[in-house]
């Protein structure tokens, strides 16, 4: 689950990590107050107003300033509050700003220049071990870095029973070549970064930029932060950081009937049980000249309810001009889902998109049955060259 990014730095703050003092604000007029009173806390006379949606290079879309008046807070609140922010991962339908964050400005003068690193934490699943990511060119798009100049990005592997030693800091503190106080400041950032991942049972903390400021604190300046919604039993207070507004209608209802749903800009719907199975399904459309409508993963435990809610998932969308169905009874028996066609068809109406139904293993000669008996003109295929034929047939 992605959270916004003022909510990632009170999670860091609860943990130790240092971040900018900010404060969330959902209407234009709030912002001069919030920029007072950060300037009370902090002394600082410049803020950054901040567009909080769940998308990252908002800067290049024109979702983040450098307010250096309480005038300018309020003009650049107006501007941001309420605008379409497209940006690079938003797609060109953009994301709605519905709230900022007015935060103390970072690039203050003093005594040592103020730079910017890279540094994010997620899994490496090659080694089955969690890995801290960073470079000294914070500030930028990590995939630039490591196309334009890889030997400035570093990582370090942490096992996960022994946690990350104070070795593996100082080593990272050393690689962006810090010393004296920032080089402390660096190692306890670090360390103090790792051990709320682990808390919090996240898949990614990413900080881009961290800070080293004039007088060599070491703050995150951002964070883009997604946790692991199968551990929220743990963290239970978590899930009201969820925002429904930043996630597709479709994904929430998805979410209610347990159904792996995402949402894509194609033409063929799919319904297939198994993730491996559903990416070579998309392969499959993809070849056969369609483009996938969803990736839709009905898991092992579907039952003619959640197929049927599946179907309504996909005829939701106005751009599918036909649907695939590609079953593998394996734990998911073939005959529930071609009942839950069946129950779908009788529920939501007679609709006019084509579909195509692969079922295979588990009680499959009964599912085909179901169907044949419903009267529904659905056309079969046994293997999946026969269904990518049929994709191409009917979406022309």
């Amino acid at each position: 689950m992605n959270i916004h990014e003022y909510q990632g730095k009170q999670i860091l703050k609860d943990h130790g990590v240092q971040v900018p003092e900010g404060v969330v604000v959902f209407d234009p007029k709030e912002s001069r107050k919030a920029a007072e009173q950060i300037q009370t806390i902090t002394n600082s006379d410049t803020w950054a107003v901040k567009a909080q949606i769940h998308a990252g290079g908002r800067g290049k879309g024109g979702g983040i300033k450098i307010a250096k008046s309480f005038d300018e807070v309020e003009k650049y609140s107006e501007q941001i509050l309420g605008m379409t922010l497209i940006t690079p991962q938003t797609g060109s339908q953009g994301k709605k700003v519905q709230k900022i964050l007015i935060e103390q400005g970072l690039y203050y003068p003093g005594d040592h220049p103020v730079e910017e690193y890279y540094m994010s934490i997620l899994l490496d699943r090659s080694s089955e071990k969690n890995m801290i990511l960073y470079s000294p060119e914070g500030g930028m798009d990590i995939e630039t870095v490591a196309k334009t100049t890889p030997g400035l990005l570093f990582k370090e592997v942490i096992d996960p029973l022994l946690g990350i030693q104070d070795f593996q800091a100082r080593k990272i503190a050393f690689n962006l070549k810090l010393s004296g106080k920032a080089f402390k400041e660096m190692t306890k950032f670090v360390k103090s970064l790792y051990k709320t991942y682990v808390h919090c049972n996240a898949s990614l903390f990413e900080i881009n930029p961290v800070i080293k400021t004039s007088d060599d604190l070491i703050i995150a300046a951002d964070s883009k932060v997604n946790l692991d919604d199968n551990a929220f039993i743990r963290h239970p207070e978590y899930e009201n950081l969820r925002d429904h507004n930043e996630e597709d209608e479709a994904e929430i209802e998805a979410s209610v009937h347990n159904l792996n749903f995402i949402k894509l800009d194609g033409n063929v719907g799919c319904m297939v049980n198994g993730a491996g199975l559903a990416m070579a399904t998309m392969d499959i459309i993809k070849l056969s000249g369609g483009e996938p409508a969803n990736f839709l993963d009905v898991g092992g435990n579907a039952s003619a309810h959640t197929v049927e809610a599946g179907f309504r998932l996909i005829l939701k969308d106005q751009r599918v001009k036909a649907i695939l169905i590609n079953i593998f009874g394996g734990i998911v028996r073939c005959d529930r889902v071609a009942q839950g066609v069946v129950d779908a068809y009788h529920s939501i109406g007679n609709w006019k998109v084509p579909v195509i139904v692969r079922l295979q293993g588990t009680n499959a000669d009964g599912g085909k049955k179901i169907i044949d008996d419903s009267g529904l003109k659905v056309f079969s295929a046994i293997t999946l060259q026969e269904a990518a034929d049929l994709v191409k047939k009917l979406i022309g």
